[in-house]
């Protein structure tokens, strides 16, 4: 297996690309485990086109993907993938949706791109390169915890989970400037690489949502680790934190903490 690996405009391209198979009003939906977990015939289909164009464009390499159990983990190189971020919202026409790939080497995000074909909004990042949207630079904001914006979500797969996602979210409520909820993680942690909010939690993630996605937002500044404040790892599910700022997480995860 060869150390290198393509460049990040190749991986932009075959994602742009991908997105073409996302515009059509003649997608089937079928249930995963019930009417909230669901998948689109267009997400096998995203996810299809990634797999052949990103195996031809670094040979050997691994996946790790969303849809129809595609886990392999043991090579140098693997692509984690999440054809559509917010599928429920993709099916009803919703704008707020995702493409997002991340390129893992060993245990780390070396690469990561984020597609959002509804406004056109291309997000990508190089370990040690910086955060783009678009082609141009994008940074976290410097706003502290009361004038901050948090983009939440209760953890819709595991409603066992309401009563306390209800509590950190009411409890960071009372302390910062509002809340959003978009129902897709890489676009709301987008949004915080590019200033437009400046906090996120999510009690529990699957490691598609927030790969790609994690990267793009260090690489403009911000933190990004699980609820326990740790690094994240790339080979599991886990619960989400992020900020623009030190200061900003440490406040985030004492109020997770407290409310655990």
């Amino acid at each position: 297996m060869t150390s290198s690996y393509p460049p990040l405009s190749s991986i932009v391209d075959i994602v742009k690309s991908a997105a073409s198979l996302m515009t059509t009003d003649s997608f089937k939906i079928s249930q995963k485990e019930g009417f909230s977990n669901i998948v689109t015939s267009s997400d096998i289909a995203v996810q299809d086109f990634l797999c052949d164009k990103l195996s031809h464009l670094l040979p050997g390499s691994g996946f790790l993907c969303e849809e129809e159990d595609l886990w392999d983990s043991s090579k140098d190189f693997t692509w984690i993938i999440d054809p559509i971020d917010g599928t429920s919202n993709y099916s009803r026409g919703i704008d707020q949706c995702a493409i997002c790939v991340g390129l893992k080497r060993d245990s780390e995000i070396i690469a990561g791109v984020v597609y959002i074909p509804s406004t056109n909004e291309m997000y990508s990042a190089e370990k040690n390169r910086g955060t783009t949207l678009n082609g141009r630079p994008v940074h976290v904001s410097t706003r502290n915890f009361q004038d901050s914006i948090m983009c939440t979500a209760l953890s819709v797969y595991h409603k066992e989970y309401a009563d306390i996602c209800s509590q950190i979210i009411t409890d960071t409520f009372r302390q910062c400037n509002d809340i959003r909820r978009f129902g897709a993680c890489a676009p709301e942690l987008c949004y915080l690489a590019a200033g437009r909010c400046e906090l996120y939690f999510e009690y529990l993630l699957s490691v598609w949502d927030f790969s790609a996605a994690s990267l793009i937002v260090t690489e403009a500044g911000g933190l990004i680790t699980d609820l326990q404040g740790n690094k994240l790892s790339y080979e599991k599910h886990s619960g989400i934190l992020a900020a623009n700022s030190q200061e900003n997480l440490n406040k985030l995860l004492d109020i997770v903490q407290r409310n655990l």
